[in-house]
């Protein structure tokens, strides 16, 4: 008998959601076979069998908020293998927990109870009868509440309904719930209190509470981290980018028949891979052990996703063109906002890049993405004097803020990157070879 854990689907991954089950108990699978799918954070993901044989139980049902890393959620009777006698009483699945507001430590949580969930509804159907793709949790969550699924538009994978969407939903609904099936810890629509604003004189019923999410605990769990913990410092410095967008129009006129458009960010990026390469130095991470060295430079840059920020990487990114960057770019980006990435296409990465400029920002400094020692932060071009040959004349300027841990990086080094970056961005010619 071999039990199926909970896996950890990144390194940073301490609890997940069961959301659903492709098995059932006496299902044989062989190894490789998606049995489950796990809602993460940043992602939702299909889990695959590593042995063959038997379902003889399903531990945790579909649903189930909160499971934690390398919890027992099935159990498989080895092919060949007998099947072990069952407990006496198997273990109980965790319910969902009312949220909390992060800020407040005295919040007091929902009361745990000790029955497995109940089985979500069957999946429901359209006026034209065709499927309402839905999560398990969004189902139930949408009976307790009386939330129409025919009325919500999911933002889940393929446009799959989930709880954050029955949730929202809910909010402005006005269909009571009943009172069999509404409670405290799970009615989506029921008002929420921060005790924390309370102690503050900020009365309830002046605002609305939106319960933290996973990527939204996430985030603020690793920003809080590497404020506290990296000694970090900025650096920056003005490019005039006059050439480069001379020469992005040039570019993408030579690429339209491809259907294939740079951005003034795909720049950014070959350029920081090139300079990476230039000041090996600054592509380093600390580590109790040593600095570590990085071999290629794997630049992540900030996508910003519903309900928090994710940071695919464009690997190896010294080596590749810019109309490669700008189509594995725009995949990337396209898929974070579906949740469709792999772990390993955003976990990992040596440097970041985080672009504002195309929201108006002049200038900004991000928060180090650990444990890369570098990110560089792109403000927005614009129209600016600048004195050239004792002369005043207009150019376009685009200020660039680098921020580092100096751990790694110090200023000297950082300033290095930065005159091996700013000629890059300045005649980008150099980079289309």
């Amino acid at each position: 008998m071999t039990d199926i854990l909970m896996p950890a689907l990144s390194p940073t991954m301490e609890e997940g959601v069961l959301a659903k089950w492709h098995v059932k108990v006496g299902d044989v699978v062989s190894a490789g076979d998606v049995i489950a799918e796990i809602e993460t954070d940043k992602a939702t993901m299909e889990v695959e069998a590593v042995d063959e044989g038997e379902i003889t139980d399903i531990l945790v049902a579909e649903g189930t908020e909160g499971v934690k890393v390398n919890t027992p959620i099935a159990r498989l009777k080895d092919e060949g293998g007998a099947a072990a006698p069952k407990p006496a009483e198997k273990p109980a699945a965790k319910t969902e927990e009312a949220p909390k507001a992060e800020a407040a430590p005295a919040t007091a949580e929902a009361p745990k109870t000790t029955t497995p969930a109940a089985p979500a509804p069957a999946a429901p159907k359209s006026d034209s009868g065709d499927r309402i793709f839905s999560s398990p949790l969004a189902r139930r969550i949408a009976a307790q509440n009386g939330v129409d699924l025919k009325s919500i538009k999911g933002t889940g994978p393929h446009g799959r309904i989930v709880k954050r969407d029955v949730e929202a939903a809910g909010k402005g609904s006005t269909q009571p719930a009943t009172a069999s099936s509404a409670s405290p810890a799970t009615t989506a629509a029921e008002p929420r209190k921060a005790q924390s604003l309370a102690q503050m004189g900020i009365p309830d019923g002046s605002y609305d509470l939106i319960p933290l999410d996973g990527m939204k605990k996430a985030v603020a769990r690793r920003m809080v981290d590497s404020v506290q913990n990296v000694p970090h410092f900025p650096l920056f410095i003005d490019c005039e980018i006059d050439q480069l967008m001379a020469v992005r129009a040039k570019v993408n006129k030579m690429l339209e028949p491809q259907g294939i458009k740079v951005s003034v960010n795909d720049f950014v990026i070959k350029a920081a891979a090139l300079a990476l390469k230039m000041v090996p130095e600054a592509n380093a991470s600390y580590t109790p052990e040593g600095i570590a060295m990085h071999h290629n430079a794997d630049v992540s840059m900030a996508v910003a996703i519903d309900g928090g920020l994710i940071t695919p990487i464009i690997k190896k990114a010294e080596t590749k063109g810019l109309a490669q960057i700008a189509t594995e770019s725009k995949d990337l980006a396209k898929r974070a906002r579906d949740r469709k990435l792999k772990p390993e296409e955003f976990q990992g990465g040596t440097f970041s890049v985080s672009n504002l400029g195309m929201f108006g920002i002049k200038q900004f400094t991000s928060i180090i993405n650990e444990p890369q020692g570098c990110i560089i932060s792109v403000g927005a071009g614009e129209q600016r004097a600048v004195v050239k040959n004792g002369q005043v004349v207009p150019a376009t300027v685009m200020t660039v803020t680098l921020t580092c841990d100096h751990r790694v990086v110090d200023g000297a080094i950082g300033a290095r990157f930065l005159q091996a970056f700013k000629p890059l961005i300045e005649d980008p010619v150099a980079m289309l070879a």
